[in-house]
């Protein structure tokens, strides 16, 4: 079955970003002139994907207003003869479908997608987290890899990336066998241990491959790391019924999620913006 849907998890608190995020979603801070939850949408969109599910909360407003019409700013560009800003807030056209659901309280990861449920029926999907941006080294997005390998191997597949050991609490740990270039089959996976009891280095980022049955493993989850109700967790009973793969997606992944991985972002994407770059002089600040 082709993979035509998407779920993105954007309910966070974005505590690390207070005060800014009491009033502001986290996914909608600013990559330069988009915000970073336009990123994600836009690779699952070049990814072939056709209907999307946002998952946020209370106070998050922002981002369904993002991507709804606004007649009066189209009306506005279309009287000054401003085609290319009219061409750039309707990037993603009518043929793509974003739906909202909000996520009443901040449970964990494996909470936000099992209230995607509904959404999602009986077919396979595709997860991208809120503040997670993948520069694609290939023509391909890390999103569309992923999905050529499900349609190989056709079994969840989860992102992966080598984390550096002072990080390893702060990902889930994947135990695995190598059996292809940038691919492997999963034994087992632990959320945020510590650097002792990792099985590896091999972490878990923001992308996955899921069927239907993750969500009767969801159910079947207790709070654990965190106290909340992790996607990791589930995934560890789901491997039991099924093979997981892990792969190592081609791109550079940017973590937004902290004030420090924010600002790396924008300098790096600046930098790779010849008109940002000479007009910033950014070589300069960057010596």
């Amino acid at each position: 079955m082709k993979i035509r849907k998407a779920v993105i998890p954007a309910a966070g608190f974005g505590t690390r970003f207070l005060p800014l995020t009491k009033s502001m979603p986290k996914e909608m801070l600013p990559i330069l002139n988009k915000p970073v939850i336009h990123h994600v949408v836009e690779e699952a969109v070049r990814s072939g994907i056709k209907e999307i599910l946002i998952i946020t909360a209370t106070g998050k407003r922002a981002i369904e207003d993002y991507f709804d019409h606004n007649a009066d700013l189209e009306n506005h560009l279309t009287k000054k003869n401003k085609s290319k800003e009219i061409e750039e807030i309707n990037i993603f056209g009518d043929d793509v479908s974003i739906h909202f659901i909000r996520q009443k309280e901040q449970k964990g990861l494996g909470h936000a997608i099992s209230m995607a449920k509904c959404f999602v029926g009986d077919e396979p999907f595709v997860v991208l987290l809120g503040d997670d941006i993948i520069k694609s080294n290939t023509q391909k997005h890390a999103t569309k890899q992923m999905i050529d390998v499900y349609d190989k191997k056709k079994c969840p597949i989860i992102g992966v990336e080598k984390v550096p050991d002072e990080k390893i609490e702060s990902y889930g740990i994947v135990d695995g066998d190598k059996i292809e270039e940038n691919l492997y089959l999963v034994k087992n996976m632990v959320e945020k241990p510590c650097k002792k009891d990792a099985p590896s280095n091999i972490g878990i980022i923001g992308r996955y491959v899921l069927i239907p049955e993750i969500f009767e493993c969801i159910a079947q989850v207790k709070p654990g790391a965190g106290g909340e109700i992790q996607l990791t967790d589930a995934l560890c009973i789901l491997n039991k019924k099924e093979k997981i793969h892990a792969f190592v997606f081609d791109g550079k992944r940017y973590d937004t999620g902290s004030v420090e991985g924010w600002l790396k972002t924008n300098i790096e994407y600046a930098c790779d913006d010849e008109c940002m770059k000479k007009r910033m002089k950014l070589h300069e600040l960057i010596k």
